[in-house]
């Protein structure tokens, strides 16, 4: 038997498929939208860098391969590949052990096959599939480790599986995304979830020190991890330990100056690195503390670790380990871990933590974005201002899962509900991630859209306090002008997946909107777009005659490298803009002031 908020879950997810397959827009094949409609939102909550859906499969000789999606994330270093198991059963089942075997060997041989150039046999040859296989044999061995994603509306068990030199001394970790960690991840917002450390198999336990009274609304433990272990870690799990540290949200890099230090230490006096370093601070969800035959305390396990502040410090000894071949055994690593309880505040307690201890670089109050007055401000537009027919509103999603809860507190009673949904439908609805995809694509910088959510809502919170230091706070103007950039954005990507590109859907809206907007010169009727609530018929015809020309420029512009991961440069984005189609005479009415 399974829990009725995990059977909720699984059946509300299993119907969002069905709609989807049902709508005709998107793929007629179930496996194919879960694969979508999950990856979407693991990427929209920060579980997963920037994933790309991709329904390859095939073989290679003898060899069988398939995989439902990818993701390349910035440290090239690594590759995750996605594969599914769907098995479209109403009530979830366990999976066999054969059944996940298969997948993770199927997905794995991709990888392997690529190495051997399968990219040379697949045809068409300019699709995405054959673009990632010549991009995992062009990068040989600078692949050093391998993910590989399980997801399914089955049970799988939450433990990953770490396979030591898979393939050509790649490491292969292995990740069961199951409907019960879905539901962890996406229904009750645990994305660090999967992030655990079993120090007492992979390594050791670490004696530690308990710093906190019984009062104290959190548990504080001062310990030391040795320089391999952390390394370890971190080649595992990469940025994803970062999530929230304040310098990896605001992409900032360390100054040359101190990872020379560091580097210099760790290469020339790594007995010393504990005496000369301040180590690192971390929060985890939970931990399993014991007691050793010595009797003292000892951390055995981790649960949704965090590093708040030392990511310089992680990352150097990774960077020594792996491309400086050093010896980190004599390394030692001061730590002081942190489980937050359940009556503290998560985000206030990290945001404190990092304000005090990250001293390398200023941290201003607005790098925390969960309560920054700009969302806030936001979210008060979205809930005063009403449609132009004064029918209902759009409904901004500051927190996560905000729209859940006030459409959970409107259930109580029907005329409540059906007003609700009658007001603030889910197609109104948008979220942190969303409003800085619109503004970036409209702003013209759709190569950090490229990045993904997660990656360009920080590019864009980066921007924000750049332009505006002493804060920005939006009016009522600004708040229907962006309405209509959503309307405009989302009605470019309908367009787009209407086309049925082979690949490369999202990069191809977001340089859509960008030529849009380099041809409008700041002359957009938004306006118009607001009161209508829609784009008009004439600049639906025009878009979708550029998104067809956004695709064969993007491809042009790309020429041998991966189309999917050009559209994240610079360059690309201004190659891109010299390539951007001109203006008719005849012009839709949102665009009759352009130039």
């Amino acid at each position: 038997m399974i829990d009725l908020p995990l059977e909720t879950f699984a059946r509300e997810l299993a119907s969002e498929v069905d709609e989807a397959v049902l709508s005709g827009q998107e793929s007629p094949y179930h496996e194919q939208e879960f694969t979508r409609i999950v990856l979407d939102r693991l990427a929209d909550d920060g579980a997963l860098e920037n994933p790309i859906a991709l329904w390859q499969e095939g073989s290679f000789g003898r060899t069988v391969y398939k995989i439902n999606g990818y993701s390349i994330p910035e440290d090239e270093e690594r590759l995750v590949l996605i594969t599914t198991v769907y098995t479209g059963e109403s009530i979830p089942r366990a999976l066999s052990r054969d059944e996940i075997l298969r997948a993770c060997s199927q997905a794995m041989k991709f990888y392997e096959c690529s190495r051997k150039g399968l990219h040379r046999q697949i045809e068409p040859a300019n699709t995405d599939a054959s673009d990632l296989a010549r991009r995992i044999f062009d990068a040989g061995e600078r692949i050093g480790v391998l993910r590989v994603i399980v997801i399914s509306d089955g049970l799988t068990g939450l433990k990953s599986i770490d396979l030591r030199d898979a393939y050509d001394g790649t490491r292969a970790i292995v990740d069961l995304f199951g409907i019960e960690q879905l539901h962890r991840i996406l229904g009750e917002g645990l994305t660090r979830d999967d992030i655990s450390i079993d120090l007492e198999a992979d390594s050791q336990a670490l004696p530690c020190l308990k710093a906190t009274t019984e009062s104290a609304d959190y548990e504080a433990y001062l310990t030391v991890i040795p320089g391999a272990v952390l390394a370890d870690i971190y080649e595992k799990y990469g940025t994803r330990l970062l999530e929230l540290n304040v310098r990896a949200f605001l992409g900032l890099r360390g100054r040359k100056s101190v990872n020379a230090n560091l580097r210099q230490t760790i290469r020339e006096e790594p007995a010393r690195f504990l005496a000369y370093n301040n180590g690192i601070v971390a929060t985890a969800d939970s931990m399993e503390i014991g007691v050793a035959p010595s009797g003292l305390l000892v951390i055995r396990s981790l649960r949704g670790f965090q590093i708040v502040n030392g990511g310089q410090t992680t990352a150097s000894l990774h960077r020594a380990l792996r491309q400086d071949k050093a010896d980190l055994s004599d390394i030692q690593v001061p730590a002081k871990i942190i489980r937050v309880g359940e009556s503290a505040n998560l985000d206030n307690m990290v945001a404190a933590v990092s304000r005090s201890a990250n001293s390398q670089n200023t941290v201003q109050p607005a790098d925390f974005s969960a309560n920054e007055p700009f969302h806030v401000a936001v979210e008060s537009l979205a809930n005063n201002i009403w449609l132009p027919d004064g029918s209902g509103r759009w409904f901004y999603e500051r927190a996560r899962g905000s729209y859940g809860a006030a459409e959970f507190a409107s259930s109580a009673k029907a005329e409540r509900s059906r007003r609700f949904a009658r007001e603030t439908p889910k197609e109104r609805r948008f979220s942190k991630t969303d409003l800085a995809k619109y503004l970036n694509a409209w702003n013209g910088a759709p190569h950090l859209v490229s990045y993904g959510s997660q990656k360009n809502f920080q590019y864009f919170m980066q921007s924000m306090k750049e332009i505006h230091p002493d804060g920005f706070l939006p009016d009522e103007n600004w708040y229907k002008a962006f309405i209509a950039k959503t309307i405009l954005f989302r009605s470019v990507q309908k367009i787009a997946k209407a086309q049925k590109f082979p690949a490369y859907q999202a990069n191809i809206a977001a340089y859509s909107v960008a030529w849009l907007a380099w041809a409008a010169e700041e002359a957009m009727d938004f306006d118009l777009i607001w009161k209508k609530q829609q784009i008009s018929l004439e600049l639906a015809d025009m878009t979708a005659d550029w998104v067809t020309k956004a695709d064969v420029a993007l491809r042009r512009s790309a020429g041998n490298r991966m189309p999917s991961e050009w559209a994240k440069k610079e360059d690309c984005c201004e190659d891109m803009r010299e390539r951007a189609p001109r203006l008719l005479k005849r012009r839709p009415p949102e665009l009759a002031r352009a130039p």
